[in-house]
């Protein structure tokens, strides 16, 4: 993990042994994000909430921004972070806030007016309904405070859904249908013949998959008797998620809204599985 551009350029940051404690942003994808705000670092006041080891907050400070207050409640990273803010020399530029980015406590250390704020919040976190509230209060809370010219920014998977729990399947209590036969020997008879549940073949979902390249052609996709998603010719299809899920009858998905009441946006700029979302408040 490396400073990109400024005063600290290709300056290296320290990280945990295990990068997926703090997923850190790809270079690429914060560099075009910081290509976006062009402009707007240079003199501004930031928050990082969910900092990790600083990689956005001093991406900030070595842009221009007077200074950043960079929550992150992991005592172990935060100490990484600190350590990081003291190879730099920006201990007077910028404060590191061990705690809850989504508490009251880290909004309070946030500057006023605040012109920058960036939220970084763990995936399970935005793709769990609940969390995903906490997330856009606090984002509602800091888009209060931002001055008329400033962003504040929320880094979420892409696409963002949230899975439904299945519903409990209802007991068929219809009667038993019958139907008469007439033998060979014309002697009428009738029996009794309960109705069966479907089977994984008859229950099989047609999920029509849309070539990216050409739009126009669409191949059809089954499953078979182990649940396995397989094309039009037989061939078992690489696992695929969101076609898979889509695929399930019982799979069932919802999109959370990302608009907020009080902000302008969101423009949501999609990176190969995650997405930034910029905001600016009404």
């Amino acid at each position: 993990m490396r400073i990109i551009s400024g005063e600290f350029r290709r300056r290296i940051l320290l990280t945990p042994a295990d990068a997926e404690t703090t997923r850190p942003i790809p270079d690429r994808v914060k560099e075009s994000l910081f290509g976006l705000l062009r402009g707007h670092c240079e003199g501004a006041t930031v928050f990082d909430g969910f900092a990790g080891t600083g990689a956005i907050g001093l991406e900030a400070i070595s842009r221009g921004a007077v200074h950043c207050v960079c929550v992150e409640r992991d005592r172990h990273v935060g100490e990484i972070l600190r350590k990081n803010v003291e190879a730099l020399g920006v201990e007077d530029r910028c404060d590191v806030v061990v705690g809850d980015a989504l508490g009251p406590g880290a909004l309070a250390r946030a500057s006023r007016p605040l012109k920058l704020a960036f939220l970084d919040p763990p995936y399970p976190l935005v793709e769990d309904p609940i969390g995903f509230r906490r997330v856009m209060t606090q984002l509602g809370a800091i888009i209060d405070i931002l001055t008329p010219d400033g962003y504040a920014v929320l880094r979420t998977p892409w696409p963002l859904r949230h899975r439904v729990a299945p519903q409990p399947a209802t007991p068929d209590t219809r009667e038993p249908k019958s139907f008469k036969k007439k033998p060979k020997d014309r002697r009428s008879w009738r029996k009794d013949v309960p109705e069966l549940e479907p089977t994984a073949a008859a229950r099989k979902a047609r999920t029509p998959r849309v070539d990216k390249m050409r739009d126009e052609e669409v191949e059809w996709l089954d499953l078979d008797d182990q649940g396995r998603l397989i094309d039009s010719e037989g061939n078992v299809v690489p696992d695929d998620p969101f076609l898979a899920d889509a695929a399930r009858p019982h799979a069932e998905f919802t999109v959370p809204s990302l608009v907020l009441p009080n902000a302008r946006g969101p423009e949501t700029h999609e990176y190969r599985g995650m997405a930034v979302h910029l905001y600016m408040r009404k």
